[in-house]
């Protein structure tokens, strides 16, 4: 089964079966780099290299064995742990003005050629070899385990910290090649289909007319009643990808070992900074720079002492509520796609529990909860769908308040 939080947290790595894809390292030579680089035994030996490097940087620095020990108790916090040493110094008080200062004058270069030498893949490939450090045959087996089933994506542009954050670069996740996957999908699906209409014949055929259902949809019940008649036609080509590229997000959580790219902030806050933009270019292009602002006050039939008193508060409130407007926009597709899929962990976490497994109920909690999480997906289902309506009306809502007079 693949891990339930991959549905709504990104990653670098993809999940398949465990049984599809086994690990049978032999030995720490064998491991990836970013595995070894995880390993306590690697980052205690990684710490005393770059200690080295950091004296040699800052002869100011404390003594070695206090510093090593002060780093392990660091780490018993649980949200340093497996964090590697250079986070430790660069957070640590009595160094923070040496990284704000000295090691800035050559923008940091040393310092990063210093962690490179203490940890990066040439020092790995030491470790690696290093005859006297072992790893038992308990760790090897765990950390295969561990690995069984994770295909790792390749990062030529950037390095990692772990599985879930980068250490510096341009990193490619998960949720990345999803979302190229399907809008690869919907150029592919929609140059066929705008061929076929170009032929000018009837729709033929179970896709064509399931497709068509769609575009008239967003034509004549989102587009025109929200945008008008006149204008609404010139943005369907908009809405419909801002439609279905949601649509294909949302569904590819129903999918085991994928995940919803809806299920990230990011994604959501990029889309509705696609629909910000929209507004704010359309609105210039329709009113002029001045003029779309002067558009954002309500019309109003005041006397000029009143008006310039009131006029400017009103339009930073209705500024304001514009920013507020899109952000909601985000955050609100963003909670609807991530609580289906946490309902649905905790409702399956009490069946597979060690409690729930080891209970004498587990006959009867099992079926009912086996039950109540497809209930669940079948409304997440439905959910996909809504969120995507609901992100494209909405949308099309804010560009025709944007290119009409209030």
């Amino acid at each position: 089964m693949a891990s339930a939080i991959l549905h709504i947290k990104d990653s670098y790595y993809f999940e398949v079966p465990k049984g599809l894809l086994p690990r049978h390292y032999a030995s720490k030579a064998d491991f990836p780099t970013l595995w070894v680089q995880l390993d306590p035994q690697f980052q205690a030996w990684e710490a005393e290299r770059l200690y080295d490097e950091f004296a040699k940087l800052n002869p100011s620095v404390g003594p070695k064995s206090d510093l090593l020990h002060e780093y392990e108790e660091w780490k018993h916090d649980h949200a340093n742990e497996g964090k590697p040493f250079d986070k430790f110094l660069e957070q640590h008080e009595d160094y923070r003005d040496w990284f704000a200062t000295t090691a800035k004058l050559s923008g940091g270069a040393q310092w990063e050629a210093a962690k490179e030498r203490a940890g990066g893949e040439e020092a790995v490939a030491i470790f690696k070899k290093d005859p006297t450090i072992n790893w038992s045959p308990e760790t090897i087996h765990a950390y295969n385990k561990h690995l069984s089933g994770k295909i790792l994506i390749p990062q030529p542009f950037g390095e990692l910290r772990n599985f879930y954050e980068k250490e510096s670069g341009f990193a490619i996740s998960r949720f990345m090649i999803i979302e190229v996957a399907i809008a690869l999908i919907l150029w592919v699906i929609f140059a066929w289909l705008g061929r076929q209409v170009e032929s000018g014949e009837r729709p033929r055929g179970r896709l064509w007319n399931l497709l068509e259902v769609f575009v008239v949809f967003v034509r004549d019940q989102v587009a025109r009643p929200a945008i008008g008649s006149h204008d609404g036609d010139r943005f369907v080509p908009l809405l419909l990808t801002i439609f279905f590229f949601i649509l294909g997000c949302n569904l590819s959580g129903m999918l085991p070992w994928v995940g919803a790219p809806t299920g990230s902030w990011g994604v959501t806050f990029g889309l509705a900074c696609v629909t910000f933009s929209t507004v704010i270019v359309c609105g210039m292009q329709k009113f002029g720079f001045v003029g779309f602002f002067l558009n954002q006050i309500p019309g109003m039939d005041l006397p000029l002492p009143i008006a310039i008193v009131l006029k400017p508060m009103i339009l930073a409130i209705e500024l304001l509520g514009l920013l507020i407007k899109h952000l909601v926009l985000s955050i609100r597709l963003l909670a609807n796609m991530v609580a289906g899929h946490i309902v649905l962990l905790a409702i399956m976490m009490m069946a597979f529990s060690l409690e729930g497994a080891a209970s004498e109920y587990w006959g009867v909690v099992a079926p009912i909860s086996v039950i109540g999480a497809t209930l669940i997906s079948c409304l997440e289902l439905f959910v996909a769908f809504l969120q995507a309506y609901i992100f494209t009306f909405l949308s099309a809502l804010f560009i025709g308040a944007a290119i009409h007079h209030h």
